[in-house]
């Protein structure tokens, strides 16, 4: 009689297989417990210890929570399974450093976006001040584009500046001599965006990446308007990405959470040795004990913002929004298809209109951007761009009120489509010589495309304009 071949194991490690099947499984693991196909929601503040030695395993960052290859904390012991460290995925010691929910959205992300580690916490904002607190303190320096996000801006000249760390901003980042000139010996990292809101005005990463390497800086970016399924910073030669996740990789706007995700590729040792310092990660907390770099290599860096900054800050994120996160990113690429594919559509008609004075989509071949929105995005330069119409503030308030389909709020990358203007909004508080320079003008609207039907969305902006 022939023996019954026993089940195949299900794929656990899913290096190797395509971004579309990483996005749905990367990061998962079975409940033994109750055989739950979805990762629960672990609503726990703290987590039971196996045993003394148990306790001081996880306090030292040698157990693994999910407790060995194949097995989950609802396994039978199993002999000769050794509960070891996982890179980035640290046993459970209290949920304002990790959680289990949690841990399966930054193993998803730090998946999709090629990275060695993630750290999920509680907003966008959150994620830059982790990913930059972990760099830099009292005295330091960050180099900036000048085209961010404007509530970054906010961040970095009001908090930034209240906590001792200064931040200047590189108007033209393709002008190296600039750059030369405005990074110092205190310099601790450049810091951009891939798609900056709201002009869409769009980096040439790898031309900032080879001065960040030359001057041996960390290039930290932020990837939440390009998501990894439209640009992945790490290939372009960047050493940190953050996302806000409230954004498209959740993408239903129920949900508002951050994330830090470690390339593990900046040479700590050769920047300490040109002179820049980042105690943090390479210095050793107490005699006997080596630095988090000597004990974690490629995710010292992403164990520094966890256990140095988000557990003394306390910037958790909710388990909560933990699986809406991971439940998001499994239709990432799907929806950024059909973000996309509108905007593009989009931005070509609403060029084409009498009542529109400019429109600033990279992708449009008519954007001085455009080669490198080919080059790097094939035209694909994401769903959040500004259009300017006729008539100034005035020509603006009657487009937006003339909106039915289109929801007047803050906040891109959700499934609804969304517009504000931002020299009322998001830029309110920015001197106007500096407001003029970055082209935010009384005319310039932002649109974040959602997924209702192009068409729905064309009428519904005709029937605007036609009040302008």
């Amino acid at each position: 009689m022939t023996a019954t071949p026993s089940p195949a194991t299900p794929v656990s490690d899913w290096d190797g297989y395509d971004f579309d099947t990483r996005q749905v499984h990367a990061g998962e693991y079975v409940d033994r417990n109750a055989g739950l196909r979805i990762p629960p929601i672990a609503l726990s503040a703290g987590y039971v210890f196996d045993s003394f030695d148990d306790q001081v395993a996880r306090f030292a960052g040698r157990a693994l929570w999910r407790g060995g290859v194949g097995l989950t904390r609802g396994d039978d012991a199993v002999p000769g399974v050794v509960d070891e460290l996982a890179p980035g995925e640290p046993a459970p010691i209290y949920s304002r450093q990790g959680n289990p929910t949690n841990a399966v959205a930054e193993d998803r992300l730090a998946s999709l976006e090629g990275g060695t580690a993630a750290v999920a916490v509680s907003s966008g904002q959150a994620a830059i001040s982790s990913a930059l607190f972990a760099l830099a303190g009292q005295g330091d320096h960050i180099v900036s584009t000048a085209s961010i996000y404007g509530g970054t801006r906010i961040l970095f000249g009001r908090s930034f500046k209240r906590f001792g760390i200064e931040v200047d901003y590189v108007w033209d980042a393709d002008d190296d001599a600039a750059w030369d000139r405005a990074i110092r010996p205190t310099t601790k990292a450049i810091y951009t965006e891939t798609i900056p809101n709201p002009r869409n005005d769009v980096t040439d990463l790898r031309r900032i990446a080879a001065v960040a390497a030359r001057h041996n800086l960390p290039l930290v970016v932020d990837n939440t308007v390009g998501t990894p399924a439209l640009i992945r910073p790490f290939e372009h030669g960047a050493n940190i990405v953050v996302h806000s996740t409230t954004k498209f990789l959740t993408g239903h706007g129920a949900a508002v959470g951050g994330a830090i995700v470690d390339g593990g590729t900046f040479d700590w040792e050769a920047a300490e040795r040109a002179g820049r310092s980042f105690p943090l990660i390479t210095a050793a907390p107490r005699p006997g004990l080596g630095s988090l770099l000597d004990r974690f290599g490629a995710v010292a860096y992403s164990r520094a913002v966890r256990e140095a900054v988000v557990n003394d800050i306390g910037p958790a994120l909710s388990p909560f929004t933990g699986f809406l996160l991971h439940q998001g990113m499994e239709t990432l690429s799907l929806r950024m298809d059909r973000h996309v594919a509108s905007s593009q559509r989009i931005a070509a008609w609403l060029e084409e209109q009498p009542e529109v004075e400019l429109v600033d989509y990279a992708g449009l071949p008519s954007n001085p951007l455009f080669e490198i929105a080919e080059r790097d995005y094939a035209g694909r330069t994401g769903s959040v761009f500004g259009v300017t119409v006729r008539g100034g503030i005035d020509g603006a308030r009657a487009f937006v009120d003339g909106l039915r389909v289109f929801s007047r709020m803050t906040g891109i990358g959700d499934t609804r489509s969304m517009v504000i203007h931002p020299l009322s909004s998001t830029h309110a508080t920015f001197a106007p010589e500096i407001t003029e320079r970055l082209g935010i003008t009384p005319g310039l609207l932002r649109l974040s495309v959602g997924l209702e039907s192009a068409e729905d969305l064309i009428r519904d902006l005709r029937a605007a304009l036609d009040r302008v």
